[in-house]
């Protein structure tokens, strides 16, 4: 039964150079359009269950205008909601005003999640973003004057032409805002980008690796814990939505390419616009255990905590050590198991994903 809710806004003012989400540029005819047809989606779908997690990402979701985000805070409205709800919206600085900050108070909103992404100049530049230092202090001073208690920022690292010290420049800036949450992504060249245009070349990986472990470093010195290989929280302030993804649990997903999990069947919705009006999917994968399985593995392992095995045994009535080799990557120091928990060792997260996949090539077969 899902307990969390993802809702797609694929709205944005300008398109970053990175970006290869589901978006378009802002346009007030289209945005009409498009909340109709999700609160068509919302109603037709959603089975009434009480939800621990809603959380509304894009695009820029507060680039809406007032009475859009109105709208849409009532389309969220008829979702039954926990009372320890975490309830999530992204949005950019830029976009922020303490009008569409009142509004989502009013309407249960309790984490704001900003892509400040570098605040250093050629960094922006390249990502095509602008981001003003003085105006990230003073919007958050109105998210806490508010009462906002929740507030993550995420980073962006590896960038072309990036040092060792301009990662630690950002990382000083975000972390004097003291923060609830921090995300740290290394910039990934995707298809369908403007930088895969361009025919940008990533970075060097051992530079990824050294900037990765100074962003760990550096926000373990300041109270962050590192709970899943990009994200650190303070105590008691991790992202109860994406731990929902990486313990593998079921979950809606509303509008423009939104993904699902529900029951054995994960989908993913149409990105067009022209033919959203219709629920199209553009991608549906039933599964069997052995799938359900796998992705287990895949996701649970992304978590600093690992695969609790006793949660496994329950989940599936299977022990994981009977499906699959583990002793050998324990041995090689790949893998840890502490307290009924097998989990990939810190000094290793980095290359988690080989990790993962020699797991998986260890499947016992019975």
């Amino acid at each position: 039964m899902p307990k969390s809710c993802y809702i797609h806004i694929p709205f944005c003012k300008t398109i970053c150079s990175y970006c290869d989400f589901c978006k378009h540029l802002y346009d007030k005819k289209k945005v009409k359009e498009y909340l109709k047809v999700l609160k068509q989606e919302v109603d037709t779908f959603y089975q009434k269950e009480p939800l621990e997690t809603i959380y509304i990402g894009g695009g820029t979701p507060t680039c809406l205008e007032n009475e859009e985000l109105l709208e849409l805070m009532e389309i969220t409205d008829s979702l039954k909601k926990e009372k320890d709800i975490e309830f999530t919206i992204e949005g950019n600085i830029e976009t922020i005003t303490q009008e569409k900050l009142k509004i989502l108070k009013e309407h249960g909103i309790n984490r704001i999640s900003i892509g400040i992404e570098s605040t250093i100049e050629e960094n922006q530049e390249f990502l095509n973003r602008k981001i003003n230092k003085e105006e990230v202090r003073e919007k958050i001073r109105w998210m806490r004057n508010l009462g906002f208690q929740n507030i993550n920022l995420d980073l962006m690292y590896a960038i072309p032409k990036e040092t060792i010290e301009m990662v630690r420049e950002d990382l000083e800036f975000i972390t004097s805002l003291d923060v609830e949450h921090i995300s740290a992504y290394s910039l990934m060249i995707e298809d369908h980008t403007l930088l895969k245009m361009k025919k940008i070349e990533p970075i060097e990986e051992e530079l990824d690796r050294q900037m990765y472990e100074e962003i760990r470093s550096y926000l373990s010195s300041f109270g962050y814990h590192q709970y899943e290989i990009s994200n650190y929280a303070k105590a008691g302030k991790e992202s109860k939505h994406n731990k929902c993804y990486w313990l593998n649990e079921e979950y809606y997903g509303f509008g423009l390419g939104a993904a699902s999990y529900i029951g054995n069947v994960r989908k993913i919705n149409t990105k067009s616009l022209t033919t959203y009006p219709s629920f199209l999917k553009i991608e549906e994968e039933i599964l069997d255990q052995s799938d359900q399985i796998e992705y287990e593995i895949l996701l649970n392992l992304r978590l600093t905590e690992g695969i609790d095995l006793n949660r496994f045994q329950e989940k599936y009535q299977k022990n994981l050590e009977d499906l699959y080799e583990i002793d050998s990557l324990i041995q090689e120091n790949l893998l840890v198991k502490e307290k009924n928990h097998l989990k990939i060792p810190k000094d290793k997260l980095y290359v988690s994903n080989q990790i993962i996949v020699k797991l998986l090539d260890k499947e016992k077969g019975i």
